[in-house]
């Protein structure tokens, strides 16, 4: 007998000026399964959690919460009726410690006396539940790592003791070890009757936890109820993009061995996460740098680029050496980044899609102190419109777009700026599958006309598919390098996890 739903989704509609975001949304969830909801960068994952959460509002439609129709006013109306929320954006406030933010908005308290001791051990036994008994409870949130953050934002979800639990890309910046923890904790929950929505662009990810699929298309249900692992990855692939993609990675051409060094580190040390690190990228090639989340492989990125200053070492850019701790020096040398939190780090996230683009090249726009904004507008359209950034509209809020046609933004700039060298770190995070073989395809052009790119990743598949040279980083040293056709995903895994150097 099949289970009665415990959230039912009928005819859900959102417009926000200019577009609809949701165009019709029909899907239900019982309780203690797991509901994987599919769909392309745009296609209203987001918007529908947030009208799930309380965060937004339907226009038209009806959601009916354990039998009864509900509209809830607030995150916090939704939260104390049941329904949590992670989101792939975290939405931890800096400043405020781990317990803190644990506990944000539902403080544990008697007579307007918080509890902050209890606040303290819940939040200890919930990071523990996590497998990171290393999180302090009593730790500034802002000083962790982004993976760190993570925990904390699904410690959080986990305090509230809700019956629907929707989580946004959560595995996307955690390492192998911690997806098997939390892959864990959702089959505890789901044990124990708790209904999971869980979005990821991982489909491997979607056989392994999911039970049933609802896939999204430009803010429709276009297909829901199937059985996630019977069905198959090229039919999923084709209801979420609406064409077949046959080879996900472009193909490499080989690296012109008289090409010349563009990129050269030498003995690269910041004192704390990693040391001693030599780095060569030459004209068309691709450098990729694999390693667990916390193994010192973003540091090295922000570290080359001026971001954060070195304590030893050299940084050199077609044999000219960088100052240390300079990212003006960085750009001025034609070094791009592609950072790993885009949000925080990449986007002027209240300013339009166009001056997003533009910022690092607005010498090329002024003239007697006076900016061209009508040229702006028409750069940046070019560059939109070649990388199918959508909705389009470059007077568009960049808050506004997904996370992975904000990651178009983001590269857009670089382009613009016709950079000699670009560091991406993980460069597809939260990107649905379609767009991300357009990244792949874009990173590899670039290579081709010249570009010496960098690429850090969570997914060795990736590092692998897309590089032509690997280097393998545990606990911030280089314990392997070498072509990247001649190592396989396994062997990286175990140098990472291992240490043992090749």
């Amino acid at each position: 007998m099949t289970a009665p739903a415990l959230l039912s989704v009928r005819g859900v509609v959102k417009r926000f000026p200019g577009v609809t975001a949701l165009g019709g949304v029909d899907f239900d969830v019982r309780a203690g399964e797991v509901h994987c909801l599919l769909g392309q960068n745009g296609a209203g994952k987001s918007t529908l959690i947030k009208v799930l959460s309380g965060a937004h509002r339907p226009d038209e439609g009806e959601i009916r919460w354990r039998g009864e129709v509900v509209s809830f006013s607030g995150p916090t109306a939704a939260m104390r009726s049941g329904v949590a929320a992670i989101y792939q954006e975290l939405d931890l406030v800096a400043g405020l410690s781990v317990a803190d933010n644990v506990f944000l908005g539902h403080e544990l308290s008697t007579a307007g006396f918080t509890h902050r001791s209890e606040a303290r051990r819940r939040t200890r036994a919930l990071l523990d539940r996590l497998g990171h008994p290393d999180i302090s409870p009593d730790r500034d949130v802002g000083r962790l790592s982004v993976a760190h953050q993570q925990i904390v934002s699904m410690a959080r979800a986990l305090s509230l003791d809700g019956q629907l639990l929707i989580m946004d890309e959560p595995s996307a910046v955690l390492d192998p070890d911690e997806v098997r923890v939390l892959f864990g904790i959702i089959r505890e929950l789901t044990a124990q009757g708790v209904a999971v929505v869980y979005i990821s662009h991982r489909l491997a990810e979607i056989r392994e936890i999911g039970d049933r699929v609802t896939v999204l298309k430009d803010g429709r249900t276009v297909a829901t109820g199937l059985d996630a692992r019977e069905v198959r990855t090229p039919e999923l692939i084709g209801m979420m993009t609406g064409r077949v993609l046959e080879n996900v990675f472009p193909q490499r051409k080989p690296v012109d061995p008289a090409a010349p060094e563009v990129l050269c580190v030498r003995g690269l040390t910041d004192g704390d996460r990693f040391a001693e690190v030599d780095l060569t990228v030459h004209a068309g090639e691709v450098v990729g740098l694999a390693g667990l989340v916390g193994s010192g492989r973003s540091e090295i990125l922000e570290t080359i680029y001026g971001a954060r200053k070195s304590a030893g070492g050299t940084v050199e850019v077609d044999g000219r050496r960088l100052r240390r701790g300079s990212v003006g020096a960085a750009v001025r040398a034609g070094m791009g980044l592609c950072p790993e939190e885009r949000k925080s780090q990449g986007l002027l996230l209240d300013q339009a899609v166009y001056r997003n683009i533009t910022v690092s090249s607005l010498s090329a726009f002024a003239s007697f102190g006076f900016l061209d904004d009508r040229a702006e507008r028409d750069r940046a359209r070019g560059l939109t419109e070649a990388l199918d950034v959508r909705p389009a509209g470059v007077e568009r809020v960049v808050r506004g777009l997904s996370g992975g046609n904000q990651q178009k933004v983001v590269l857009a700039r670089w382009l613009l700026r016709e950079c000699r060298v670009l560091l991406l770190d993980e460069p597809t995070r939260g990107v649905d599958v379609g767009a991300r073989s357009e990244i792949y395809e874009l990173v590899r052009e670039l290579a081709d006309s010249g570009v010496a790119v960098v690429i850090v990743s969570s997914e060795v598949e990736e590092v692998l598919g897309l590089a032509d040279r690997v280097l393998v980083v545990r606990e911030g040293r280089v314990v392997h390098e070498g072509p990247a056709d001649e190592i396989d995903e396994s062997r990286v895994l175990d140098l990472v996890m291992e240490g043992h150097a090749a």
